[in-house]
């Protein structure tokens, strides 16, 4: 019989309270044992609403004072990588990160050779791959269904909201739209293609408060080997009555779209509409997407499934900084 996995959550901000610790409370194979958060009430509440006995304030008391199989780091942007670093420093636990692993690509390095050394698991909640839609469309793709996959066209426009707390500070969320919905978008688009090496990027991007403060939109064209081209289109003071989002994808026998899936395919010479109608389920994608991730994970931990280092997010960040250097000096960036 495996045995349970005894996790603890670090950060208990609105990820950690809408995804994390609701699937973890009806997921089989795991226990709850604490919640770490600077804010001990608010940690203290949670705890008690999920039936969690021990609270901390502080990682590094969590780390020593509960014994843990794994941890799920849910903090701010800039928290990631040295809470990761200080997960890893026991050698005793496993590590689930909220995106991005860190702020820099060479942030991620580091926490790559921190995990070699420890000889412990680190992974990247990069729940968009666990969507039973992607997983539809990626089954076409890597089957070869659809042909040679050319093109992936994906935004985020996001309606106007309140600009406070920690994701408008550049120092502690490294960057704004782009950091926020694009890093999602982008790893997802790459991870469909199989992560192919980007060769050029020219980029835009738009600060309505000043130089100094995160970008607003953003908007990237990638090219990578084999042919692949990205585009990148995100906003967060989309002036509208609800949100937008789209994820196309242009291959040379097919297509497919997310957000309702709908995938075409060329059957002798016609485009024929063959969307797999068991892909679609009741819950949001969001939540479908948190639950199978997490039980992934948990599989992970505990043995079952292969684990594989998250080496594709130093590409990734390699990406973002690249997209970043060529809006800031208006220029094609080649990698």
């Amino acid at each position: 019989m495996t045995a349970i996995v005894r996790i603890g959550v670090v950060g208990a901000g609105a990820i950690a309270q809408v995804a994390h610790l609701p699937a973890l409370a009806k997921l089989k194979g795991t226990q709850l044992v604490a919640i770490c958060d600077s804010d001990g009430v608010k940690a203290r509440q949670l705890a008690d609403r999920f039936g969690v006995s021990d609270v901390f304030t502080d990682v590094e008391d969590l780390l020593d004072g509960v014994a843990l199989d794994a941890v799920i780091i849910s903090t701010p942007n800039h928290l990631h990588e040295p809470h990761v670093l200080s997960a890893l420093a026991t050698k005793q636990v496993d590590v689930l990160c909220e995106r991005p692993l860190a702020l820099s690509s060479a942030g991620v390095a580091r926490i790559l050779a921190a995990a070699e050394r420890s000889g412990r698991k680190v992974a990247v909640a990069n729940n968009h791959r666990f969507r039973t839609d992607v997983q539809a469309s990626s089954q076409f793709l890597r089957s070869g269904e659809l042909g040679k996959l050319s093109a992936v066209r994906t935004g985020h426009f996001q309606v106007m909201r309140a600009q406070e707390g920690w994701r408008f500070r550049r120092a502690e969320s490294g960057g704004g739209v782009l950091f926020e919905h694009g890093v999602p978008l982008l790893d997802l688009a790459m991870w469909l293609a199989e992560y192919p090496r980007p060769s050029r990027v020219t980029a835009y991007v738009h600060r309505s408060r000043g130089a100094g403060a995160v970008e607003d939109s953003a908007f990237a064209v990638v090219e990578c080997a084999g042919g692949l081209t990205i585009t990148l289109d995100v906003c967060w003071e989309f002036v509208g009555t609800e949100d937008r989002w789209w994820f196309d994808v242009l291959a040379s026998r097919g297509s497919a779209q997310l957000a309702p899936l709908h995938v075409v395919k060329e059957l002798n010479g016609k485009p024929m509409d063959v969307t797999p109608r068991g892909a679609a389920t009741r819950d949001s994608a969001f939540l479908q997407s948190y639950r199978a991730e997490l039980a992934h994970w948990v599989s992970v931990v505990q043995g079952e499934s292969a684990y594989e280092p998250p080496t594709d997010q130093e590409t990734l960040l390699t990406l973002v900084e690249a997209i970043y250097r060529a809006a800031q000096d208006g220029i094609e960036v080649r990698l």
